[in-house]
């Protein structure tokens, strides 16, 4: 018996009282929590839909997501989280290659109607025969969409023995991000992930007085679910949710609630270091933890934030088919700003090429990585599953160079390297020498086509307050600063740029 759901329970049962949950002016209880997962579980049960079943979760950071996610765990189903930001063709598309039976989904708002956009998506889908309206109304039993979250449950029991399930059996499908073809469902075990969440729990101590976690990273995404939620639940510490990232609220809510660990990507903290130097925004003082993932950071906004809050961002690294973490700035070892660190405990990394032989010394070589986070294959694709994974390693498609101490350093995407007249240009490279001019705030170096080069270099860049260096003049320092081969002859000066709901810079829509 293993099941991801333990981390839930084991902390309701020994901190009933203690607030699980924060939402606005609600403060939810672990035993509260519990009892409605139970409830979830006691339906999905009541539905005919139990262990080795998928059911789809379409939700922001509300307590809803906890309540269905580990409710859908208990009943013994696997729980498929999907993007909010998915239209009805592409809702249509997940529900039809995991083969969900079921889809709970949030009624969302005017700006995005996700009710509307589940209900048309889930009526394309075969096989997919129940559909569960969150309300965005608190206790609504009535829905326009369908049957309403809370009617479904009236009569359900606050009791369930959970279902039991094995290490092996998947506990969670994650969807990739599909940056080339179609995105592919990552399987993940109970094993996979109650592993890499004790893993990640306890890499840095927990704070006696108690710790309140801010989840401003989506839950529906392996590093929120895995190294924010799950992490947060299972140190029986507080989570205060924000549905939507933005800077000045981040920070109001982290001296308010007085937050003690924070994780985020790269543009979460220059958006909020902006915050403080532009608009002059408090700093609060009650963060002992930042952790970033999810892309590199610019070492330029690593020394700004330790400079700023007086701790240093810990990077690291992962991916939905690592659970996430694979790699950490851990610190119980000197921590190297602009690396990822050291591969957690209990995983092996190493440098590959292209036909898997091993790179040694420094690199570059792409990822591969071993461990108890690695997925179990792609949901109903062998072929995608074969090409990844070979006698337990998983190679990444990233770029990295590994120093003398073992730190690696992610030097770029395989599918985002730029080759200029026959010269490997990597674009982080580029970005980290560009952020150390005074008058960029933000920049995204990408490949354009080009007749006689293949490609060249280009940059699109955010510029600081009160800027005045023009295209030409920015290319002009780049030539000083960088070889010929890996300056960007092309800059364009935008005022936001494209981003996923995780905060990741868009560069395929930038291409």
């Amino acid at each position: 018996m293993l099941n991801l759901s333990i981390i839930l329970e084991d902390s309701a049962r020994a901190v009933p009282d203690r607030t699980a949950l924060v939402f606005g002016d609600l403060r939810l209880p672990y035993s509260m929590v519990d009892s409605v997962a139970n409830q979830v579980a006691n339906l999905l049960v009541a539905r005919g839909i139990g262990k080795g079943d998928k059911v789809a979760l379409l939700c922001p950071n509300l307590p809803y997501f906890p309540f269905v996610y580990f409710g859908i765990l208990k009943s013994g189903a696997t729980v498929v989280p999907l993007n909010v930001l998915l239209r009805p063709r592409e809702i249509t598309y997940h529900l039809a290659d995991s083969d969900a039976k079921a889809l709970f989904c949030f009624e969302g708002t005017a700006e995005l109607p996700m009710g509307a956009h589940g209900r048309e998506g889930f009526e394309g889908v075969e096989g997919c025969e129940h559909f569960f309206v969150l309300p965005a109304t608190p206790l609504a039993t009535e829905s326009e969409y369908g049957e309403s979250f809370w009617a479904a449950l009236d009569g359900m029991s606050g009791e369930f023995e959970t279902v039991r399930t094995g290490p092996e059996d998947i506990a969670a499908i994650l969807y990739t991000s599909g940056t080339t073809g179609q995105p592919k469902g990552a399987e993940l075990t109970h094993a996979n992930l109650l592993i890499n969440t004790m893993v990640s729990d306890e890499m840095f101590p927990t704070d006696p007085e108690g710790d309140v976690s801010l989840a401003v990273l989506p839950l529906f995404h392996s590093f929120g679910q895995t190294s924010v939620m799950n992490v947060s639940l299972r140190r029986r510490a507080t989570l205060v949710l924000l549905p939507r990232f933005e800077p000045g609220q981040a920070l109001e809510l982290m001296r308010q609630e007085r937050v003690t660990i924070f994780a985020g990507v790269p543009t979460m903290y220059w958006a909020m270091l902006s915050k403080i130097h532009v608009n002059g925004a408090e700093v609060p003082t009650t963060l002992r933890v930042a952790v970033s993932g999810a892309a590199s950071c610019p070492v330029e906004v690593l020394k700004d934030f330790e400079a700023t809050f007086g701790i240093p961002i810990l990077e690291g690294y992962g991916l939905s088919e690592t659970s996430p973490a694979a790699c950490f700035n851990q610190l119980s070892r000197p921590t190297k700003p602009g690396t990822i660190g050291f591969p957690i405990w209990g995983v092996e990394m190493r440098l590959v090429d292209d036909a898997w032989n091993t790179v040694e010394g420094e690199g570059p070589g792409e990822i591969a990585i071993r461990g108890h986070n690695i997925m179990k294959g792609y949901y109903g694709r062998p072929e995608d599953t074969a090409e990844v994974l070979r006698d337990g390693w998983f190679r990444t498609g990233d770029i990295a160079t590994r120093d003398e101490d073992g730190y690696y350093s992610i030097v770029d995407r395989t599918k985002d390297m730029i080759i200029r007249g026959g010269f490997n240009v990597y674009p982080r490279e580029v970005e980290e020498v560009l952020m150390t001019h005074p008058e960029v705030s933000l920049v995204a170096v990408v490949g354009v086509r080009h007749d006689s080069h293949g490609e060249e270099v280009k940059a699109y860049v955010i510029p600081s307050a009160g800027a005045t260096a023009s295209e030409s003049e920015l290319v002009a320092w780049c030539r000083e600063n960088m070889a010929a081969y890996k300056y960007p002859r092309i800059i364009e000066f935008r005022e936001s740029l494209p981003m996923t709901a995780t905060g990741k810079i868009l560069k395929r829509d930038l291409r």
